[in-house]
């Protein structure tokens, strides 16, 4: 080879540095700094663990998927986070995803590290039937596993953080859910915990790729509104830092800022506003030394440009639940522009901004009895103290709940829709915060799949099944646990309107059932001699007249009497009275005509039974069976009655009581049980009056079809061996429901 071609030849390249080295690399920079040499080596071991057993797997962008732990750990390096959480970050996947265990990983690292990213792990290792179920199942786990070490819930952050980051190589589908996921859970949780910053760009990442048509025209918009404002602004930030340092504060900060983009989408949206009518696109932040800085700066503003009455705030005396303090006031600036401006000192910016990861981030400063960071560290020991007192799991979300979600809970649908209620919420609450009408007709519900009692308190992380019923309605028991405005107003205006309109039905038939008793026919009535009839006895309308009737305020036969007294026509047309045939025309009821016509529960009436009614003043006809006691007193009282009777197309099932004695062996009630069961009848209720070792006195209250049916009942149980006497319950209880 000549020397010529040696000299031509070009310089040997270095081998390119691999994206999985650069992020490690850039790692041991940042923990470096502010780590011991010892923490930093542990951290670099545990990369090297982390790497070796992510060998040769990919990311869906093609990258090594060592690159994503490197990354999360990354974002905790850069708010400070301690040795043990970066080494929980970058090995946050291995338990998952590899065939370490947790055991290899507290024999390598110890059992503080191998609990994190147990913790971590456990928020993906679900086992739901639905989509919707392992989200609400994740929140849960969640927020048990960052009460158990804050710390989980950080590396869970800025793991959602980066694949928010690189969300662009998947499919739309999956994009859309996990940015909704996103929005709907985990920005909520970070802006709960205070950590502004993670919240802002998490929202702003959900946004552009739930809604980016949407995010590029509102981003148009300000970038436009930016142009325009652009003079106003300098001058505004010229003159404030001017009066400040004229005032004492010429170290002062002053940080002009944009409404967030999301943020101002949701209040465009929640307010039906357009953009043009949306003022405060633009704020300023000034940070200054102190807290009384703070007011007099508050007043150096306020001396400038007019404050908006009622938008000021000091959050300085009351600080929020995380530790967030500030001042904030609302001022009309130059050209009547709004202007929004937040005073705070700097380690109030830190905990702003940074919420629970200040506790790692600043605290090392030298005053670290600052207001904020001693505000923060007794919010994070009251957290941890939770987790070591809580006896049970329950007790713990319970207790969880007060502290983190005061006033609020959050619970799913089956579809995964988050529903915000306050807290000691019931299943009806939910129902009605879904749709009325479904608050309106629901019968049961399915709490995380198992059958809940309406009145359950709701909590934390459930998913919640409604089941309705076309026939159903609500009950005015309802309104003993409810506590939701829309709940409660709901039920009552239902069941007003719902009284209200049974009565008017009964007091139809009342009034058609007396009249016939005297050979007259309501409809062929005229209207106008109607009203006039209404009027005379000093009511608005014929239906307020009906339902007076139907709650049992007014008699039939004495409004009847009145009419003919008063129409000398239909005192002609009629030809007979209430004393010939009054008796002989009843009333038929089917015993499901509602609130105004009720079974009275001393003697529990069923189809095929003879019954009396019994008018109660304000609450309609409740119906007794003729030879009950109860119905006999009210006789002797001069309770105005009426003869009722069955409909023979009465369908439903009724309860009716029996008397069992039976011999007290193991497995009699099963066998009781079975009987009943066999003949298609319920078992509503058990009552064990008396019992010895021989015999036991059991009083069963059986849904049935009818008189027939209940016979049947009893037949079948006298052919059991272990029944020794049986008879039907009638008017025992002595209750009387008039």
């Amino acid at each position: 080879m000549t020397p010529c071609a040696v000299a031509d030849a070009p310089p040997p390249q270095e081998p390119a540095e691999l994206p999985q080295e650069k992020l490690a690399r850039r790692l041991g920079t940042l923990a470096g700094g502010y780590l011991e040499p010892l923490q930093v080596e542990e951290i670099r071991h545990a990369y090297e663990v982390a790497a070796k057993a992510h060998d040769g797997q990919l990311r869906l962008s093609g990258e090594p998927y060592v690159c994503h732990p490197l990354s999360v750990a990354i974002i905790l390096a850069e708010m400070r986070m301690d040795a043990k959480g970066i080494m929980a970050a970058l090995l946050h996947d291995v338990i998952e995803d590899t065939p370490l265990t947790k055991d290899d990983l507290s024999g390598r690292f110890g059992a503080e590290v191998a609990e994190l990213v147990d913790g971590v792990s456990k928020l993906t290792q679900l086992d739901c039937k639905s989509r919707a179920e392992a989200q609400a199942e994740n929140v849960r786990k969640m927020v048990l596993a960052m009460v158990k070490d804050l710390r989980v819930i950080m590396v869970k952050l800025a793991d959602r953080l980066h694949n928010m980051r690189t969300l662009d190589v998947m499919n739309s589908g999956r994009r859309c859910r996990i940015a909704k996921e996103t929005l709907d859970i985990y920005a909520p949780i970070a802006h709960r915990l205070g950590m502004n910053e993670v919240r802002l760009e998490l929202e702003s990442l959900g946004f552009s790729a739930l809604y980016p048509m949407r995010q590029r025209v509102l981003e148009q918009c300000v970038k436009k509104a930016r142009g325009n404002r652009k003079e106003i602004l300098a001058t505004i930030e010229s003159t404030v830092k001017t009066r400040l340092k004229d005032c004492g504060m010429p170290d002062a900060r002053i940080i002009g800022r944009e409404k967030h983009l999301y943020s101002l989408y949701q209040k465009m949206r929640s307010k039906h506003l357009p953009f043009s009518q949306v003022y405060d696109v633009y704020a300023f932040r000034l940070v200054v030394d102190s807290p009384d800085d703070c007011y007099r700066a508050l007043g150096v503003v306020h001396n400038l440009y007019k404050p908006i009455p009622g938008r000021f705030k000091d959050y300085i005396a009351l600080p929020k639940a995380n530790g967030y303090q500030s001042l904030h006031t609302v001022l009309i600036g130059p050209f009547g522009l709004p202007l929004e401006i937040q005073i705070r000192t700097r380690a109030m910016h830190h905990m702003a901004e940074s919420g629970i990861a200040a506790h790692w981030l600043y605290k090392s400063e030298a005053d670290p009895a600052s207001g904020s960071q001693a505000r923060a560290r007794e919010w994070l020991k009251d957290l941890l103290e939770i987790q070591k007192s809580a006896g049970d799991s329950m007790e713990f979300l319970d207790n969880l709940k007060v502290d983190l979600f005061q006033h609020e809970c959050y619970v799913f649908t089956p579809k995964g829709r988050i529903i915000k209620l306050p807290r000691g919420a019931t299943i009806v609450d939910f129902a009605y915060a879904v749709h009325t009408d479904i608050g309106n007709s629901c019968v049961s519900a399915r709490v995380n799949r198992v059958l809940a009692p309406l009145h359950s308190v709701l909590e934390n992380g459930q998913t919640i099944e409604i089941i309705t019923a076309a026939w159903a309605r609500p009950n005015p028991l309802w309104l003993n646990y409810v506590v939701t405005a829309k709940a409660r107003a709901s039920i009552r205006s239902h069941l007003r309107n719902f009284q209200k309109q049974e009565a008017i039905n009964l007091g139809r038939r009342l009034l058609e059932k007396e009249l016939a008793n005297h050979g007259l026919n309501l409809d062929a009535i005229p209207e106008r001699r109607i009203q006039n009839f209404t009027r005379s006895i000093d009511l608005s309308s014929f239906d307020s007249l009906l339902e007076d009737l139907g709650l049992g305020n007014r008699l039939p036969f004495l409004v009847v009497q009145q009419m003919l007294q008063n129409d000398k026509q239909l005192q002609q047309g009629a030809h007979a009275t209430p004393d010939e045939k009054g008796s002989r025309t009843p009333l038929v009821i089917k015993g499901t005509e509602g609130v105004v016509v009720s079974l009275a529960k001393c003697c529990r009436p069923i189809p095929g039974d003879p019954i009396l009614g019994f008018f109660n003043p304000g609450k309609g006809i409740v119906v007794h069976v003729t030879d009950c006691k109860n119905a006999a007193e009210l006789r002797k009282k001069q309770i105005n009655s009426l003869d009722v009777e069955w409909d023979r197309a009465a369908s439903g099932t009724f309860p009716a009581m029996i008397r069992l004695e039976l011999m007290n062996r193991v497995g009699t009630l099963a066998q009781i049980a079975s009987a009943i069961s066999r003949m298609e009848a319920d078992i509503e209720n058990v009552q064990i009056t008396n019992q010895d070792d021989q015999i036991s006195t059991d009083i069963i209250t059986v849904g049935v079809k009818d008189r027939i049916h209940l016979a049947r009942v009893m037949r079948e149980l006298r052919k059991l061996n272990i029944v020794l006497k049986i008879s039907r319950v009638k008017s025992e209880l002595r209750k009387k429901e008039s």
